[in-house]
Parts: structure tokens; C-alpha cells; sequence
């Protein structure tokens, strides 16, 4: 019974891989910029995250495969199977390699707010010494190549981050009714467009879906556990979105401040909480930094490896050259200081392309009998999904056309 209800499983990795320096950010200047008005947006993709999730865990459990396995050995024709594994190859695998760095610094930055600082001299090149020491910890963790000690790392990562972050929101003494307000009635200010469109893409993540299916296979045996993996999803992904909407929480008790990171929110509450509001700050930075810096090398390895039909083996050489690799580049992009724009724009353009295509046929494949049997989706599942659909396409576009300076 205890493990049965436990929080503990794949679901809470997907939180951990959401809630990376990127949610923080974005989070941090909803609530500088917005107060309270943009929570209905986090309450939103929340309900798409878990149906989504769901969806990929199903298809994952019962057909005891990843997504990217699924989805090449479903499409027939060779010319269109090739462009999928393109697709999925480039968005994943090299988007991933290019958000690492962000993953690293944002854990480097929790870590100033602490007060620590790390950079160090090589000749004329300056290097951080925290980028460095994240990455190689994540490294360690990686390696050991068990998905127990995985899980229950980056658990006691979340609930901690969870912690910090819930305990920050409480001290600024919301407004309640204002909080409710917010979460329950949609509302678009002026110049608000692309935050709620950056909202919901810090929380619908593609490469999650992927890593979901993935995860569960090592977690659970098959169909039959069908029940646990939902109520793992319901409350893990509910539990980031909570940790998602404290840091708006946060950030509008500074409304109309200078705000462009979580830093500039740790120095911000400091003069009105004191000293303590910088530390939880800090510490939940750090480890939603931490935490992204090892699911998003684990989701390319598993993309990679169900692309190119490798067998599947956390421990195997192939595998571990994949994260490491990634890894790695996030390690020196890092510790350089430096941003990699150009990259980064292509990792959005292609993710832009790929949630709405990956959405599509998520509910696709969960409508085939001879894939899933009983498991397909109820006519509910559908109508959600659909809504979803159009949402993320919308997302999709938005991402691309703000890449190009089109909006």
C-alpha cells in the first residue's frame, strides 16, 4: 500500500525535466510582469502535460517500447520513416544539446545566489568552476547507470525544490482571492501573448513524452500497472505545476521590478524576507538545474537509441556515448559563459515542428486496436487531446515565426 501511493516513479523524473532554469526564468518574469493574471496559463498546461504524459506512458507500458521505437516501426513507407528519424534526431538530440548549457548555467546561477562565485583563470580564458561540478555530478549519476538511484536522486531533488520554492511563495503572503482568480479565469494582458505561449512550452516539452515512454518500461512491467503510472503522472506533474505557479507567486510579490532571472528574484526578495528568501531561492535553482542537467541527456539517449534500434540498455556503451556527449557540450558551453544563440534558435524551430507533429501522432497511435487493444484512448481522451492539439500547434507556430522575427 505504501507503494502503491508513494510519490516516486517516471512521473516525478518528467517533473524534474520540466521544472529546469528555463521554467524558472520564464516563471519569474510572469509574476515580475503579470502578477497573478497568468496563472490560468501554468493550471492549463498542467491539464495538457498530464493528458499528453499519459498518453506516452500507455503507449510505452504496453507495448513495452519507446516512443521513437514505436513511431519507426509504425510508419511503413521508407522515405517518410527517414524524415521522421531526422526530425526526431535533429529536435531531441541536438535541441537538447544546446538547452544543456542553459540547464548547467542555471544551476551555476542558483548557486551565486548563494553567494558563491567558482570562476577561476586557465591563461586568458575564464572558466566556472560550478559548471564544471554540476556537470560532472550529473555525470556520476548517469553513469551509475541504475534507474533506482536515478529515481530516487532526482526525487529528493524535486521534493526539495518543491520545498524551497512553496515555502518562498507562502512568506510573500499572497492575496488568495487574487491567487484563485488568477488560476481560474483566463485573462490576456497587454503584451502578454508570448509569455503564455512560453508558459506552456516550458511545461509541454516534447522530449518528455519520449523519456516518459521510455522510463516506464524500466519501472513497470506492463499494462497491468496501468493505474500506478497514471496516479504517478497526476501527482507528479501536478506537483511541478504547484512549484511552477509558486515561483509566479514569488515573482509578483516584486511586480514592476527589473527582473530578467531567478538571480535577479533571489537578490529582489531578499530586502523584503531577508536573508533566508535568497537561500531557498538559491537551493531551488540550483536544483532544478541539476535535475534538468541529467533528464535531458537521459531523453536524447533513449530518442537515439529507439531511432536507430539499438538495444535497449541503459548501461551500454552506445547509450552513455549519447548523454556523455551531450553532457559534455553542456559542460564547456557552460563554463565559457557562453550562449549559444545560433543553436538554440535551430533547437526551437525544430521543437516548434515537432510538438505538434509528435502531439498528432501520440493521439494517433493511441487510437490503434492493434497496437494497443483495449488500452486506446476514450472518446473524453480524444476530445482533450484534440483541444491540446490545436493549443500546442498554435504554440508550434508562434515559436517558429518569433525565431524568424516574424511576431
Amino acid at each position: 500500500m505504501k507503494k502503491k501511493y508513494s510519490i516516486s516513479g517516471p512521473g516525478v523524473l518528467i517533473a524534474a525535466a520540466f521544472i529546469g532554469p528555463g521554467t524558472v526564468t520564464v516563471c519569474t518574469i510572469t509574476g515580475a510582469s503579470f502578477g497573478f493574471t497568468l496563472l490560468w496559463a501554468m493550471v492549463l498546461s498542467i491539464m495538457a502535460t498530464i493528458v499528453l504524459q499519459e498518453m506516452a506512458a500507455r503507449i510505452g507500458l504496453v507495448t513495452h517500447k519507446g516512443l521513437s521505437e514505436v513511431i519507426r516501426s509504425q510508419i511503413k513507407n521508407p522515405t517518410i520513416r527517414l524524415l521522421a528519424i531526422l526530425l526526431m534526431l535533429s529536435a531531441i538530440v541536438i535541441g537538447n544539446a544546446a538547452y544543456e548549457a542553459g540547464n548547467i548555467s542555471g544551476g551555476v546561477l542558483g548557486i551565486k545566489a548563494l553567494g558563491a562565485s567558482g570562476a577561476f583563470e586557465i591563461g586568458t580564458v575564464t572558466l566556472n568552476g560550478w559548471s564544471i561540478g554540476i556537470g560532472l555530478l550529473a555525470a556520476l549519476i548517469l553513469f551509475l547507470g541504475s534507474y533506482k538511484i536515478l529515481e530516487r536522486i532526482l526525487v529528493g531533488l524535486v521534493l526539495f525544490m518543491s520545498v524551497a520554492f512553496i515555502i518562498t511563495a507562502i512568506v510573500t503572503k499572497p492575496d488568495l482571492m487574487m491567487v484563485l482568480k488568477g488560476s481560474l479565469i483566463p485573462s490576456f494582458p497587454q503584451d502578454s501573448t508570448l509569455t503564455i505561449i512560453a508558459l506552456v512550452g516550458t511545461t509541454v516539452v516534447p522530449y518528455n513524452l519520449f523519456l516518459h515512454a521510455s522510463l516506464v518500461t524500466e519501472k513497470w512491467k506492463g499494462a497491468e500497472d496501468l493505474p500506478i503510472a497514471r496516479k504517478d503522472t497526476i501527482v507528479a506533474v501536478i506537483l511541478g505545476g504547484l512549484v511552477s505557479m509558486a515561483i509566479i507567486i514569488c515573482a509578483a510579490a516584486i511586480q514592476g521590478n527589473d527582473i530578467s532571472n531567478a538571480a535577479d528574484l533571489a537578490k529582489s526578495l531578499e530586502p523584503l524576507f531577508g536573508e533566508y528568501a535568497r537561500f531557498f531561492v538559491g537551493v531551488g535553482l540550483g536544483a532544478a538545474g541539476l535535475t534538468s542537467a541529467i533528464t535531458a541527456p537521459l531523453a536524447a539517449a533513449y530518442v537515439v537509441q529507439g531511432c536507430l534500434g539499438w538495444e535497449k540498455n541503459i548501461k551500454s556503451m552506445k547509450f552513455r556515448l549519447v548523454w556523455g556527449g551531450i553532457l559534455l557540450l553542456g559542460i564547456f558551453f557552460s563554463s565559457l559563459n557562453y550562449n549559444p544563440i545560433d543553436i538554440i534558435q535551430f533547437a526551437q524551430v525544430a521543437n516548434g515542428i515537432l510538438l505538434p507533429i509528435i502531439a498528432g501522432y501520440l493521439i494517433w497511435m493511441a487510437n490503434q486496436k492493434q497496437l494497443l487493444g483495449t488500452y486506446i484512448n476514450k472518446p473524453w481522451q480524444n476530445i482533450l487531446g484534440i483541444v491540446i492539439w490545436f493549443i500546442v500547434f498554435g504554440l508550434g507556430l508562434k515559436s517558429i515565426l518569433k525565431v524568424f522575427g516574424v511576431v
